[in-house]
């Protein structure tokens, strides 16, 4: 199956445009050039097909919804997989257990040898630099789990985010200040509890 050419910017304004005037023909359209991009890029990452495919339709009812947030200073596809790509962040992030599981420790509480409480110390820091994670604004959470959890350039997380360059770095120096504040006093927490 050949795959469909990338939209222009003006063919993308066009397709928004019918969106915006409710046009099922242009959803329809749009369904057909993107749709199979949009449902493998979220399938690499959740490896979840009902997920992917729950990405696919949230990331398209996103446009259905506000056709005009395109600006066009990015690729039309750059744009799209990255309202898809903060879809598949969401839905990762509601999936991710708040709870502890005690398989994950058998290996370690079966090894006598093990080094048990540096095993928990890690656990724990681990959880609480997620907590803090959460505790950002949402563009600084978005731009951490961008360039630390997916490896994304700044360019590239600008267009997804449909911001200058610097206001990414902004967000990322921010987002690190927020986050050595946050880990520093729940460590001290953690440690007088």
């Amino acid at each position: 199956m050949r795959k469909p050419a990338e939209l222009t910017i003006d063919e993308a304004r066009a397709l928004l445009e019918r969106i915006g005037r409710r046009d099922e023909s242009a959803l329809r359209e749009l369904h057909d050039r993107l749709a199979r991009r949009i449902f493998l890029f979220a399938m690499a990452r959740l490896r979840n097909e009902e997920a992917a495919e729950t990405v696919m339709t949230d990331t398209l009812f996103e446009i259905w919804k506000h056709p005009d947030r395109f600006r066009g200073e990015s690729r039309f596809s750059t744009w799209v997989l990255g309202i898809a790509k903060y879809k598949v962040l969401s839905t990762l992030r509601a999936t991710s257990d708040s709870h502890e599981d005690v398989d994950d420790y058998a290996e370690t509480l079966a090894d006598p040898d093990a080094d048990v409480a540096a095993d928990i110390q890690a656990h724990q820091e681990s959880r609480i630099l997620r907590d803090c994670i959460e505790r950002l604004n949402e563009a600084q959470r978005e731009a951490i789990q961008l360039v630390f959890f997916e490896g994304l350039a700044l360019g590239e997380i600008a267009g997804i985010q449909s911001v200058p360059e610097g206001t990414v770095k902004t967000r990322l120096f921010h987002a690190r200040k927020n986050l050595k504040t946050c880990v520093q006093e729940r460590m001290g927490e953690e440690a007088r509890s």
